[in-house]
């Protein structure tokens, strides 16, 4: 039946391919299905245009006080996040977190999912959309996208509390810092270390601090939610390939759901208080693995 379905699936994206459709058209199509399908508990919304004045699309689940954000694909050719967070979003559909409204992003990154491209265009340049937020180590111009903008002002606005972001490939769930630095330490270390173990019961990833288990990098989502707004923020690589075939990708939804799920379940229901970053800032220059969060 799986494999039914699934040809039924990749049919039905071929077909609306030829007419023209592109590959975000689809995951648009997917939302508003799954909207129609649970009309009580799933809202289409618009975070913002993006450059090229494409709306991009979330799903807002659930009707609880407590604001929480899944947000995938700030990286194009990180298909993979945008099928968990597809996926995460039909699980949660089924059995919503009681006191939580969940805002679910499937593609931020619309120019460089259709084009299968890590970058984002802005019309005059390419730019790493996750490398275009502020943060206590960057030195460079930040927000020169409208997407990145956009959702720095969303969480602002709708006080998100928790956050994740969903990349491939490492597979691992990491919290702050993840910034050019050895001040690695926040005063929540424990409890990030409490959230990413209940996140990751099923996938089995391995966990730690970003930088020391991946590599410095400034400008990123996850710590600017962090550094600006003491949200609980964690960073989901998941896999093992920046091109999953689809039985990967259903072993990326089936193993991260739950754990996604739980993490929101568990962390506090409040921003930390403490979340300015008191370090020193530091050059590294060979730490970035050839496989780029």
């Amino acid at each position: 039946m799986r494999k039914i379905l699934l040809t039924l699936f990749l049919f039905q994206t071929l077909n609306s391919f030829a007419a023209g459709a592109t590959k975000y058209d689809d995951v648009v199509n997917q939302m508003e299905q799954l909207a129609k399908d649970h009309a009580d508990q799933i809202q289409i919304f618009t975070l913002a245009n993006n450059d090229q004045g494409l709306p991009i699309k979330g799903l807002k689940i659930g009707h609880g006080a407590v604001q929480s954000l899944v947000v995938a694909t700030h990286h194009g050719n990180e298909y993979g996040s945008t099928e968990v967070g597809m996926g995460f979003a039909r699980y949660l559909a089924k059995a919503p977190i009681k006191d939580q409204t969940v805002w679910v992003i499937p593609v931020l990154n619309i120019s460089g999912y259709n084009k299968n491209l890590r970058e984002e265009n802005n019309n005059k340049t390419s730019i790493d959309a996750n490398r275009d937020y502020p943060g206590p180590c960057v030195n460079t111009k930040s927000f020169q996208l409208r997407s990145t903008t956009a959702l720095a002002q969303f969480i602002e606005d709708k006080n998100i509390v928790i956050s994740a972001t969903l990349h491939t490939y490492s597979a691992m769930v990491v919290y702050p810092w993840g910034i050019s630095t050895h001040d690695l330490s926040t005063p929540y270390d424990e409890d990030y270390k409490k959230l990413v173990s209940a996140a990751t019961v099923e996938s089995g990833y391995q966990t730690g601090n970003n930088t020391e288990l991946l590599y410095p990098a400034d400008g990123t989502f996850e710590d600017y939610a962090y550094w600006k707004h003491g949200i609980w923020s964690l960073l989901f690589e998941l896999g093992f390939s920046h091109n999953p075939d689809p039985q990967e990708v259903l072993n990326m939804v089936n193993s991260n759901s739950p754990g996604l799920k739980r993490f929101l379940q568990t962390a506090p229901r409040s921003r930390v208080s403490q979340h300015d970053f008191k370090g020193k800032c530091e050059v590294f220059r060979s730490r970035q693995r050839i496989f780029l969060e």
